[in-house]
């Protein structure tokens, strides 16, 4: 039973989906009819594939590749190898807390449905309300600024392939840009619409390409590569070259987190996969902190490997390079160039990296729609009741769609400025993580003494542990919203604030001018 906005009792599902009868043994469906709701999606994934999912939208070949520059820029390798260290170990307590509350509560809806339970009664509500909209909008800028990145990558091959920048190679338009982007989601949103039983295939695939690719990229390139760094400059090269003005060693070293930040996001997707995995309350979990943990080993591996072939960051980061300023592009071309006299096997490398740039988008999507189908079974979106429909195949087609169409319109905004774009996609890192921060901080405040935890427990540590991971959460969303440029103008200004404001603002608007009268969070789905 499905509760629309108007509070009508309504059933957006075929009866043949409404009379699944998934195993009663299954711990997973039997604490979700406990919560209240009825199994609708087929549960059918193991806890490798709950944990592919996850773990191919981390994809460390995905953020490291496309954020590169940024940590060149911003202290280069001494950002690099401590950085990815101190921002994985404070994202892994990050990931135990929510693994708990996962373990506690395994539904689709994940963060929302979580805030809700442990705000109480009285906050449930509007807890859940912002954390449900942080949430799917930051998941919608995730898909954006993967499926860009892949299309932006995809014309940096075609500049190589063509002869590169200094060779007269093709330079693709942003209009193009923005073509291969729209491409890249269909044929997303085409593989989103398959039975969960072929997307649990092209998970564990996405998951073993990343780490095979991985191992691959960190072993060749330096082998390859004629000029290699020293160990000394790979652990203590601190560059403070940045030409943007800014000259302390502390400053510089918290922008380039960024990169590191930005890749360890995502994770959530084994907490929205839970309804369609077994034994969810257990599986779910672990799919969180293993994805989290084999992340930052295998991510550690291929920085190192990358930066042992850094010889030239100047020459990386300009813009007049044979791959127009693409630094980790330009390192595998050189590399192989040098060597054999032709750059083909970088841009072969280069083709790796974006198969992994398109499982993780791939990834995305499905996400996007399980939680977009969980809040509009809620009753929280506009239209609840369409988004919610599920095929014969038992798979949310239409917010299927729905993501795949909003992540191409939030594209749109590069063709008229990059900067308006940037700003947007930059919720994908503080908006996530503080729809993230959200459930974990009622857990350890309002709900302190209340709360049940499911069978991954942190025991005593959970309230200590909880706190670390909110208060890091905190620091990160102030530190990435500083100025990233002196001086400060309209271009170099960081809109993150303005981006994250915004929605904010947006999201309390809402709330009072209209939910607040019909959204009451969560509704059960189930006949007392």
């Amino acid at each position: 039973m499905v509760w629309d906005r108007g509070g009508k009792n309504q059933s957006s599902l075929p009866s043949h989906v409404q009379e699944v009868a998934p195993d009663s043994a299954d711990s997973g469906h039997a604490r979700l009819n406990e919560l209240g709701y009825k199994q609708e999606l087929k549960r059918d994934l193991s806890v490798l594939s709950n944990f592919a999912f996850s773990f191919s939208i981390i994809s460390v070949l995905t953020g490291v590749t496309t954020l590169y520059n940024t940590g060149l820029t911003y202290g280069g390798p001494v950002s690099f190898v401590y950085g990815w260290l101190i921002a994985g170990c404070f994202t892994l307590l990050v990931g135990y807390s929510m693994a708990e509350i996962c373990s506690s509560y395994p539904t689709s809806g994940g963060l929302y449905y979580w805030s809700a339970k442990l705000a109480g009664p009285h906050w449930a509500p509007f807890a859940s309300w912002i954390t449900g909209w942080f949430n799917i909008v930051g998941q919608w800028a995730v898909t954006t600024s993967v499926d860009f990145s892949l299309a932006q990558l995809i014309t940096v091959i075609i500049l190589l392939s063509t002869g590169g920048k200094n060779g007269g190679g093709y330079e693709p338009s942003k209009y193009v840009v923005i073509a291969f982007h729209g491409g890249i989601l269909l044929v997303h949103a085409i593989l989103n619409s398959l039975p969960i039983s072929w997307l649990s295939f092209f998970g564990q695939l996405a998951a073993a390409w990343n780490v095979l690719g991985v191992f691959v990229l960190m072993i060749l390139i330096p082998l390859v590569a004629t000029e290699k760094a020293s160990a000394k400059f790979v652990f203590t090269h601190f560059n403070t070259d940045n030409g943007e003005g800014i000259g302390s060693r502390l400053y510089i070293f918290v922008l380039g987190l960024l990169m590191s930040q930005y890749t360890l996001t995502g994770y959530d997707a084994s907490a929205h996969m839970t309804e369609e995995t077994k034994n969810a309350d257990k599986n779910g979990p672990k799919g969180i902190i293993s994805s989290i943990g084999i992340s930052i080993i295998v991510g550690w591996g291929y920085i190192l490997g990358i930066t042992f072939a850094v010889t030239n960051i100047p020459n990386l980061l300009s813009p007049d390079n044979d791959a127009g300023g693409y630094a980790i592009a330009e390192i595998f071309y050189q590399a192989f160039k040098n060597r054999f006299g032709s750059g083909v096997g970088g841009i072969v490398c280069l083709g790796i990296v974006a198969v992994a740039i398109f499982f993780c988008g791939m990834s995305s999507i499905t996400s996007n729609s399980r939680m977009a189908y969980a809040f509009s079974r809620d009753g929280a979106m506009p239209f609840s009741t369409f988004w919610h429909k599920v095929n014969k195949q038992e798979v949310p087609i239409n917010a299927v769609w729905m993501s795949a169409v909003i992540a191409f319109c939030m594209a749109l905004t590069s063709l008229g400025s990059l900067v308006a774009f940037q700003a947007m996609v930059s919720i994908a890192t503080i908006g996530l993580y503080i729809a993230y921060a959200l459930p974990i901080f009622f857990r350890v405040t309002l709900a302190r003494k209340s709360f049940t935890p499911g069978p991954f427990s942190l025991g005593r540590y959970g309230v200590v542990v909880g706190w670390i991971a909110v208060l890091w959460v905190a620091t990160i969303s102030v530190l990435f919203s500083l100025p990233v440029a002196y001086p400060i103008t309209k271009e170099t200004l960081n809109y993150t604030p303005v981006a994250v404001g915004g929605l904010l603002i947006l999201t309390v608007s809402s709330w009072i001018l209209s939910a607040r009268h019909w959204f009451r969070g969560p509704v059960t789905n189930i006949n007392s």
